[in-house]
């Protein structure tokens, strides 16, 4: 059985953590980022958002996102664990900021990283694409079934 679990408050109970027996992907904006991590019987996903704001042009405000970024790209960081695999995806540059700082990193060195442009997507879409992916048969689906039909008892 597969179970979906949904938060999206700050926790980090929900995400598998410890060992490297799952993968995670993540669709980041410089606004929120969706991280769905997906384990051996579980499909976890949390919302992370930003205190970033971008777009003021005021001087004394000028480095003030780029703190805030920092601190956003070390929170999503800090909620992955050690995963064999990562998909970051999502639209514009987070993703490929948050892959340089992934880059820098001691602790996910050894994890795969791919990378892919895509637009903006509902949440239900996000851990649809994850799935997708990383080959995950919802439970209950027709190619779960199809696979239990030729199987003999």
């Amino acid at each position: 059985m597969l179970a979906v679990c949904w938060n999206v408050k700050r926790s980090r109970a929900l995400l598998v953590r410890g060992g490297m027996n799952h993968k995670v992907g993540i669709w980041i904006d410089h606004k929120k980022a969706v991280i769905v991590s997906a384990a051996p019987d579980l499909l976890t996903a949390l919302m992370l958002e930003s205190e970033a704001q971008t777009g003021r042009g005021e001087k004394e405000y000028e480095h003030r996102p780029d703190r805030h970024l920092d601190r956003y790209y070390d929170d999503v960081i800090g909620h992955l664990g050690q995963p064999d695999a990562l998909l970051i995806f999502g639209p514009g540059e987070a993703k490929l900021e948050l892959n340089e700082r992934l880059s820098r990193s001691k602790a996910l060195s050894a994890c795969i990283v791919e990378i892919e442009a895509t637009d903006t997507l509902s949440d239900p879409q996000i851990v649809a694409k994850v799935r997708k992916h990383y080959d995950i048969v919802p439970p209950g689906s027709a190619a779960r079934a199809g696979l239990n039909r030729g199987r003999t008892q």
